[in-house]
């Protein structure tokens, strides 16, 4: 090759190269567009549930960049209202998280409207042992002798309510028989008026149990139940439920065994006989604290 077109090229190759690094070190050195900055509300401290807002909560704060959808702009619009949800220190106050302006604090300003906050009074066993907190899902279980069941059958259990939003729990102070004052656990459910009045009524008169749900799961299910009897029960099948005398006597006679005439003439009678083992009564005491109470059942026995 010639060496005078080698030279030409190799000048060029090393001209367009420093140009590039120039050209590098020039768009490299130039500063960027900086990003607007804005004042919002931000949380002077973590701000729990139910705070009612005041001068020492909040301060103004940079913010640079887009600012948060309902963000809040002055320290007046933030100022004595009840916090609806959970705010971190150094967060932007966001209206959505507060209550309407004039509602104050407390439990009663993230209450929505239409729905009812019913306190339920528990121990660390049915509360969970503090598993149960605000914005958990529980269901409420209610236990206790049917109105006009039999005895033997023992209590039962049925699912009261489903899929129930903890509003609250922590302690409250009450006094007992004697007026001397003990914490008892308390926790605050979201309810319908109609769902207040059945929790009311079973707390009264039942004892209530709240089993814990996973939040994401909001199917309803129809579970039947279950009786004492049931649980002793090792053959599967649920023993009949017994009759009143009086009901038992109105069934003889509709089946002419009380000697009442029916539209058929009546078969000899034939005494029947019955392969299943007798019965026995048993009966336990169950002692909760000083409460005693006592748990009646029958229990067959195996033929020797």
């Amino acid at each position: 090759m010639n060496r005078r077109i080698l030279a030409i090229f190799v000048c060029a190759l090393v001209g367009g190269a420093s140009v590039s690094y120039l050209v590098y070190r020039m768009i490299g050195s130039r500063p960027g567009t900086p990003a607007p900055m804005a004042q919002v509300v931000v949380a002077a401290r973590d701000l729990q549930i139910g705070t009612l807002i005041g001068p020492l909560d909040v301060r103004m704060g940079p913010w640079a960049g887009t600012q948060p959808k309902g963000a809040l702009a002055k320290l007046d619009l933030a100022l004595n209202r009840g916090v609806t949800a959970g705010i971190y220190e150094g967060e932007p106050i966001i209206a959505d998280r507060l209550a309407t302006a004039g509602s104050g604090g407390g439990l009663a300003a993230i209450i929505p409207l239409g729905m009812r906050a019913s306190a339920v009074r528990v121990n660390d066993v049915v509360g969970l042992a503090g598993f149960v907190t605000a914005g958990m899902r529980v269901d409420v279980l209610m236990s206790g002798m049917v109105p006009g069941s039999n005895p033997v059958e023992g209590p039962r259990v049925n699912t009261l309510l489903q899929n129930i939003q903890v509003l609250s729990a922590g302690e409250n102070l009450q006094k007992d028989s004697e007026g001397k004052p003990h914490v008892v656990q308390v926790v605050n459910l979201l309810v319908t008026p109609e769902q207040a009045e059945k929790l009311t009524l079973a707390g009264n008169q039942t004892q209530i149990q709240l089993v814990l749900r996973n939040p994401l799961d909001m199917q309803t299910t129809s579970p039947p139940g279950t009786m004492m009897s049931q649980l002793f029960d090792n053959s599967g099948v649920h023993p009949p439920r017994a009759q009143s005398p009086a009901l038992e006597g109105r069934s003889r006679a509709a089946r002419g065994e009380l000697g009442v005439a029916t539209s058929a003439p009546s078969a000899p009678s034939v005494a029947r006989t019955t392969d299943a083992p007798p019965r026995k009564l048993r009966v336990i005491e169950v002692f909760n604290g000083a409460a005693k109470t006592e748990v009646t059942f029958t229990v067959r026995e195996d033929p020797k």
